[in-house]
């Protein structure tokens, strides 16, 4: 841990810092969550400029009100992955566009534990993902970089499956490293995507 810790710590004194600062203030202020959940449908086993790109494309209100067709071939214009599957999730998700209000008065646990059993296409990595890029600081986004940096810096076992229980148990491990740097689950996850990507993006 202590050598992450380092090159964490390293990030923090350079020029990184302020995009981070600012894309989490970006995060607190995002007001089109149901735009930001389509996102994170997108983002499901997919890379996430091409999720980037479509959300840019169709935006909220084509999330909202384009047809099937249309928000497929976005997906598959920007070659994305499973164009089928993730056009259809995203109409069938429009029966909560009202997010923000469905969820308001939960805690982000039992925000998560609603998104991963009502929103079909959404896990626990994707759930977490959404209620960070809305403003929620306390969950980790497990997705393959975090893991693998994880797993290289001897921190846990990479899993075979990502069920729920050996999420829980890694976001555990997760949070240990928030405790010894000072940070919330949604700045390290900037730091620690950055240290195995290169890249501050959502």
């Amino acid at each position: 841990m202590e050598k992450l810790i380092g090159h964490i710590n390293l990030l923090r004194r350079s020029s990184i810092k302020n995009k981070i600062d600012s894309r989490l203030k970006e995060f607190e202020n995002n007001n089109e969550w149901f735009s930001e959940l389509c996102f994170c449908i997108l983002t499901a086993n997919s890379k996430a400029k091409t999720a980037i790109n479509i959300q840019n494309e169709l935006g909220e209100d084509g999330f909202l009100n384009y047809g099937l067709s249309k928000i497929r071939e976005s997906i598959i214009r920007n070659k994305h992955r499973f164009p089928n599957n993730k056009s259809r999730f995203i109409t069938e998700a429009r029966k909560f566009k009202d997010i923000k209000n469905i969820l308001n008065g939960k805690d982000e646990f039992d925000a998560r534990e609603f998104l991963a059993k009502n929103v079909k296409g959404i896990g626990y990595k994707e759930a977490s993902h959404f209620l960070r890029n809305v403003g929620y600081k306390n969950l980790a986004i497990l997705d393959r970089h975090i893991i693998t940096l994880m797993a290289e810096n001897k921190l846990i076992e990479k899993p075979k499956n990502l069920n729920k229980r050996n999420y829980i148990k890694i976001e555990g491990e997760f949070k240990k490293i928030c405790d010894r740097t000072g940070m919330s689950c949604a700045e390290l996850d900037m730091y620690m995507w950055h240290l195995k990507t290169g890249e501050v993006l959502k």
